[in-house]
């Protein structure tokens, strides 16, 4: 395979750090697909892909795999595909949920949460801390309206928790009617709705998750780029991101979300009592009841237990 474009893009020796950067995406939906795909297509070395579901009739529409793929599971269909472009990557495939896989998440450089359920990115969150593991969360708003995408350092910013809790609260996105958007589309169940949009607007906000995954798995390189916040929020058609100021169709703004002290899973209280027992000191656990209680978005609507599902 030949790597002149990106070589000529990127500079050799960048090229050859990318080859010894291991990606590991949770979910191989539309999203997660996509973003794997165009890792790949840049030359990243390494992917652990961890999905448990099934490509379907009713993904193909919304997937980077096809029809050659229908009843295997996503995870192997999207490994297959970067194989045939990347066919010097090394994969590993994980089917089943993440919790079941922790020990995939090991040696990794950099984390893509591709999956739509709030209490798995919650999971994922508390895992990533104490793996000191960078995250990079994306979501994909009502019909695909709009999305947002954050990168999540442990300790250095905001967590997930405090994240969500601050974003969610501070920012509230309307249709151009005026009409409150469901921010996150947080279904009964607790999960994103399951019909965001048309692949394109999946993808758009799948794009700049792949971009900043891209960026971060270059840090360190004179190819990393220092972006103006942690967090990026597109409008695919006209919405009302800040209050009184519409964002027209194709933009976008930056905003940054500070960490929270408090907050029970990254505060200052809490990450004491982490390293402290890490020393041997015995600590008490923050529950997910807790947190959510604290800080969930979706609180008012009775999240339950939800299954772990990336846009299919």
């Amino acid at each position: 395979m030949t790597w002149d474009r990106v070589e000529r893009t990127l500079g050799a020796s960048n090229l050859e750090t990318l080859r010894g950067r291991h990606a590991g995406i949770i979910g191989l939906g539309s999203g997660g697909g996509f973003v794997a795909l165009a890792l790949a297509l840049w030359g990243i070395g390494a992917f652990t892909l961890i999905d448990d579901d099934m490509l379907e009739a009713s993904n193909i529409m919304r997937h980077v795999a096809d029809r050659r793929y229908l009843s295997q599971p996503k995870a192997a269909a999207v490994a297959d595909l970067i194989a045939q472009r990347n066919p010097e990557a090394r994969l590993e495939v994980r089917i089943g949920r993440f919790e079941d896989h922790l020990d995939a998440l090991n040696g990794i450089d950099l984390l893509v949460c591709a999956v739509d359920g709030e209490l798995s990115k919650y999971k994922i969150n508390e895992v990533a801390l104490q793996r000191n593991l960078p995250v990079i969360y994306a979501g994909v708003y009502e019909r695909g309206e709009g999305g947002d995408v954050c990168m999540i350092e442990p300790y250095d910013g905001p967590c997930y928790a405090c994240w969500a809790g601050a974003l969610r609260e501070d920012i509230a996105v309307r249709r151009d009617s005026g009409e409150a958007l469901d921010y996150g589309m947080i279904g009964e169940d607790g999960t994103l709705e399951a019909e965001p949009g048309l692949w394109i607007h999946v993808t758009r906000v799948a794009s700049v998750q792949a971009d900043m995954a891209l960026n971060a798995l270059l840090r360190g390189t004179p190819a990393h780029r220092p972006t103006p916040g942690n967090t990026v929020i597109l409008a695919n058609t006209q919405l009302e991101i800040i209050d009184g100021e519409p964002s027209l169709p194709y933009t976008a703004i930056w905003a940054t979300i500070d960490r929270d002290p408090d907050c029970l899973v990254c505060g200052d209280a809490t990450y004491a009592a982490q390293r402290l027992s890490e020393k041997g000191t015995p600590d008490e656990a923050v529950s997910l009841d807790e947190l959510m209680a604290e800080s969930g978005p979706a609180l008012d609507r009775g999240m339950q237990e939800t299954s772990e599902e990336d846009v299919s």
